[in-house]
């Protein structure tokens, strides 16, 4: 059942709770459906029609505000009418309305916790949501607060986002570029269309960082570079290693803060290549450089490394198997040196790069 809101002051707290109710246009409606209502008692295909007009709407009014039992209660005491219409009306019994009545008067056994936590709320000055209210209040359980907030309509006044601060950040350098790529990851011609991105690997318990551009077309990993830090270096060293691409070549990465930084922004157009993004935070629009990483760290054994010299020595070692001898299913049974080749011969379009280990 649903309520109609009240546009203006809140009426008393029934029930110490406030609730807002119009009651004249309330009572307006039980006069007017008065005589309706009785004559459609035993005709159910009515009585919906009924409620529904009386409890979810006002001329106004969009929607309305959900009602528990003891809250219909307080509205059927405060319209002072035909308890048994409004019973009727409000889809509650008689005998449970004259129960709640005889301890109406009573506050309820929360009433104590909620002064307390009125009088945190209230020295926040109304801007404490529940878990301010539990660091001041430690003894009292968290789902007790936001229960007491919500029924007692304690609602904190949540600082508005500023809109200045957005423009701000799109005229910052960083800057984001839009998907071109958009999932288009059946490639024919190599040194093309570029895919990025940076992984960790567990090292000495801790993480190191490894950067890799694969060329989507033959799946060749044409660049990586490995790192103990997440420094912007890590992905600029990486860019510096890049073959000499196709006029209008392209480069898809996320939106991580390495690919939106304005020095790699300038080494991207200093290579003359096509920045592109994925969606923000869906991998998916990057899954062949997903892809390779899963493999990888399947195939790789980094753990056993002593010292970073050695896990670089084997990264390498695993790149020139990658690219040379792993053969792959979907590109012909071949490696992707050999599928890279064999793209090349066939769409005659050689540019006679050679493979960066």
């Amino acid at each position: 059942m649903y309520a109609p809101r009240l546009e203006g002051n809140r009426t008393e707290a029934w029930g110490r709770r406030p609730h807002k109710v119009g009651r004249d246009i309330a009572r307006q409606w039980v006069l007017q459906e008065r005589n309706g209502h009785r004559q459609a008692v035993g005709a159910p295909n009515q009585i919906p029609e009924i409620r529904k007009r009386f409890f979810s709407t006002t001329p106004g009014q969009a929607s309305g505000v959900k009602l528990r039992p003891c809250e219909k209660y307080s509205l059927i005491r405060g319209l002072n009418d035909d308890v048994a219409v409004l019973c009727e009306l409000a889809g509650v019994s008689r005998s449970g309305y004259y129960r709640w009545l005889r301890s109406a008067g009573e506050p309820e056994r929360d009433y104590e916790d909620y002064l307390r936590v009125k009088e945190v709320f209230d020295r926040g000055k109304g801007r404490y949501g529940w878990r301010s209210i539990k660091m001041r209040l430690p003894e009292m359980n968290h789902k007790k607060i936001q229960r007491i907030m919500r029924k007692y309509g304690l609602i904190a006044t949540a600082r508005k986002r500023n809109p200045y601060k957005a423009i701000m950040k799109k005229r910052m350098e960083h800057r984001v570029f839009p998907n071109v790529l958009d999932r288009a990851f059946d490639q024919r011609v190599p040194f093309t269309v570029f895919c990025t991105d940076i992984t960790y690997i567990p090292f000495q318990n801790h993480h190191v960082y490894l950067s890799v551009v694969k060329d989507i077309a033959s799946g060749e990993v044409v660049a990586w570079n490995l790192s103990g830090g997440l420094e912007e270096a890590l992905v600029l060293d990486t860019m510096k290693n890049m073959p000499r691409a196709r006029e209008g070549a392209m480069i898809h990465s996320d939106q991580g803060f390495h690919y939106t930084n304005p020095q790699y922004i300038a080494a991207v157009e200093e290579l003359g290549l096509v920045q592109s993004m994925s969606g923000k935070g869906n991998c998916i629009d990057n899954a062949p450089i997903e892809s390779f990483f899963g493999h990888m760290k399947d195939e790789l054994d980094y753990r056993s490394c002593a010292s970073l010299e050695e896990l670089r020595s084997r990264i390498e070692e695993y790149m020139r198997y990658y690219n040379c001898e792993r053969k792959q299913w979907n590109r012909n049974k071949m490696s992707p040196v050999q599928y890279r080749e064999h793209l090349l011969t066939r769409s005659s379009v050689g540019v006679g790069l050679q493979s960066v280990r």
